[in-house]
């Protein structure tokens, strides 16, 4: 797992896009995957809410410790017994569940931290993105990539409909389930031309959704 040699934004991305998917009223928040902190703080900023993080990367959560309030580093997996129950109004998965070798059973245990107006919320990477899918399908290659969709760290694949599927099965409620980061390429419109204008989701790179208990 080479996360060492991640590039750009990786650790210090604010990702805006996820910012409207805060309730207003969450006073209690978990980022799991924080990186630095930098999306964190936003949201502890705005709102003025207890935030927590977890992160993977020592080099990085030394550095979201100073501005978060609690910071896990590791892996998340070896946290999740020792988070408080019934605590949390908001746990963030910003790209991280892909990273898992078991997301489902993540989630499941984290079903217990979150409060009764509780939410999971996640962004998860789509494989039926038109670059992916023209790779898979016309290229007829599997293709790993330093990052994006097909990054070489992942370990899980999603789809729109998956996504859905494993919190339903896991005993969620759906509350959003959207694209974001819409490609400004022609191609998808082209594609589905030949699909008869059915395959709206391969304009997303990820797919933002969340949930409640």
């Amino acid at each position: 797992m080479d996360y060492l040699n991640k590039k750009g934004k990786y650790y210090f991305n604010k990702r805006p896009e996820m910012l409207e998917f805060c309730p207003e009223d969450a006073k209690t928040i978990l980022d799991v995957g924080c990186g630095q902190g930098a999306f964190a703080k936003q949201i502890k900023d705005k709102y003025h809410t207890e935030t927590w993080g977890i992160e993977y990367m020592r080099s990085h959560g030394e550095k979201a410790e100073k501005i978060l309030d609690k910071v896990f580093i590791g892996e998340c997996e070896k946290f999740i017994d020792d988070l408080p129950n019934d605590y949390f109004d908001v746990i963030y998965f910003n790209d991280v569940l892909e990273h898992l070798i078991d997301p489902y059973m993540v989630l499941n245990k984290m079903k217990n931290k979150l409060t009764k107006k509780g939410r999971i919320i996640s962004s998860i990477p789509n494989i039926r993105y038109h670059s992916a899918l023209k790779s898979l399908v016309l290229k007829k290659d599997w293709k790993y990539e330093e990052s994006g969709v097909m990054d070489h760290t992942h370990l899980r694949f999603f789809t729109k409909k998956s996504i859905k599927r494993m919190y339903e099965d896991l005993g969620f409620k759906i509350i959003t389930h959207k694209g974001i980061n819409k490609t400004g390429s022609l191609k998808p419109y082209l594609y589905n031309l030949f699909l008869f204008f059915s395959a709206f989701d391969i304009f997303f790179v990820q797919y933002a959704t969340v949930v409640k208990k």
